[in-house]
């Protein structure tokens, strides 16, 4: 896995070679600030109560536009909704798909894997994603 600062040093060239407007700056500094992830209704609020009107059709437009510019990332709940957080969290999740309960797990599991070294030049990896699927102990205790 790449390491934090040379992270950090992609993402800002990344940031530098794409234009970035001032409402996905605002989208970012809202990500920067939290300590977990949000919601594109979450960041919406939060714009709001601080006085940066923004339409909540125009804060999921440029959640898009930050995730296909590769300085957000997105996680899909089994309800539906769509979490972001900036790409240099490296934060996994267990999710049960029964009650859609989720919780952050200690480490990363894959951190310490090796990236393939074949071509390295044509890509440059900038975060990786792993979540787990199943019970609950309250639902799995439920069923049985």
């Amino acid at each position: 896995m790449i390491e934090n600062t040379r992270h950090k040093k992609i993402v800002k060239t990344m940031m530098s070679n794409t234009e970035i407007t001032k409402r996905q700056e605002q989208l970012l500094e809202e990500l920067d600030r939290c300590d977990d992830e949000l919601s594109g209704q979450e960041l919406h609020r939060q714009l709001i109560n601080k006085g940066k009107s923004m339409g909540l059709t125009t804060v999921y437009r440029n959640l898009q536009i930050l995730i296909k510019h590769g300085l957000i990332r997105s996680r899909h709940l089994p309800t539906g909704e769509v979490l972001y957080t900036p790409v240099d969290r490296d934060i996994h999740h267990l999710t049960c798909v029964q009650c859609g309960e989720t919780s952050k797990m200690e480490g990363c599991p894959v951190k310490d894997i090796q990236t393939p070294k074949k071509n390295p030049e044509k890509f440059q990896l900038l975060f990786h994603t792993l979540e787990y699927f199943g019970l609950c102990q309250n639902c799995y205790q439920a069923q049985n």
